[in-house]
């Protein structure tokens, strides 16, 4: 059932089944997350089998603004507030120090908590109306199976689960690739995860430079969205350049079909059965599209897709990891 989550009523219908414990999908800036209590044990594992997700893998908890921070994390290092003071309400995650007690199987047993504040107004409304109801947070991992491609509309989440869960409207989502998460656990900021705020907005906002995961030996995942293989369509991924792109078309020929290029560059197309698909030149305008072009793709029932690599720049970080995550899963 989608509701529209300009409607006040809607708003209160859903933070009413979320404080009795149910499940309801929830517009954001970056995707739409499958959402409830984040203190409610029985609640979020209703999240982990819906989404047939691995329960020790964390999920990200949603606060209606900062105040939030003192009930879900224990502490805070001066840098991690520099960061909260300077990017919430947005698409930016913090890995802190979990308070004892407090939002235990969202955060797959480990000592550590994932928290966010959204930007997005629907969101807010829940946020806010749940708080009222003494639910001081929302467990929310995007809103779709274990690896599968991310939802960016309400429809998506229908599609993905059905007519019988309560999803709240809030239209297309505007970033389109979920946040940037930083691990603030280990003395300095660490980007396990890239997003629309880039590595240089975090070390110019917390005066420290940022450290890759990579550079540390990590033996579970600490947040959402950091395994190898991730955010797959059906149809199989792979990333190439533009000349290698142009070469498999021509060697493919006029009889290839179920296939489909997403790509900047211009490329010459020897088959009808092949579909181009263009793909934005700014990394902003990408990020946006690129959940929506994969499903598109998937409903077209395209088998392969073909995807030209993205530039080096740090803008489009977000957007190359995503699609190395997608191709892994092939």
């Amino acid at each position: 059932m989608i509701l529209d989550g300009q409607q006040p009523q809607a708003i209160a219908t859903a933070a009413q089944a979320l404080q009795a414990g149910a499940l309801v999908g929830l517009p954001t800036e970056t995707v739409y997350g499958l959402a409830a209590d984040a203190d409610n044990d029985a609640a979020v594992a209703q999240i982990f089998a819906t989404k047939g997700r691995p329960a020790d893998h964390p999920l990200i908890v949603h606060v209606a603004d900062a105040s939030g921070i003192a009930h879900f994390a224990s502490s805070v290092p001066p840098f991690a507030q520099a960061l909260v003071d300077a990017f919430w309400p947005g698409p930016l995650t913090l890995i802190l120090p979990r308070q004892g007690g407090r939002a235990q199987a969202a955060t797959g047993g480990q000592d550590s908590v994932g928290l966010r504040c959204p930007q997005h107004p629907v969101a807010q409304a829940l946020l806010h109306a749940c708080q009222a109801r003494g639910v001081h947070g929302l467990a929310a991992p995007s809103a779709n199976r274990f690896g599968r491609v991310s939802p960016t509309s309400a429809a998506h989440v229908q599609d993905e689960f059905g007519a019988d869960l309560l999803v709240l409207d809030g239209g297309a989502c505007q970033v389109g690739i979920e946040s940037t998460i930083i691990d603030c656990t280990r003395g300095q900021p660490v980007l396990l995860r890239p997003g629309q705020i880039t590595r240089a907005q975090v070390a110019a906002a917390c005066g420290q430079p940022v450290l890759s995961k990579d550079e540390l030996l990590t033996q579970s995942p600490r947040a959402s969205g950091t395994l190898e293989a991730h955010y797959a369509p059906n149809a199989r991924v792979r990333l190439m350049d533009a000349r290698a792109l142009q070469a498999g078309l021509d060697l493919l020929g006029a009889d290839a079909a179920h296939l489909a290029v997403y790509a900047r560059s211009p490329l010459r197309r020897p088959s009808p059965g092949v579909r181009l698909v263009a793909m934005p030149e700014q990394a902003e305008a990408a990020a946006q599209q690129l959940f929506a072009q994969l499903r598109a793709l998937d409903d077209a029932g395209v088998r392969l897709i073909w995807i030209e690599t993205p530039p080096d720049g740090a803008d489009w970080e977000g957007v190359r990891d995503r699609l190395q995550r997608a191709a892994a899963a092939g």
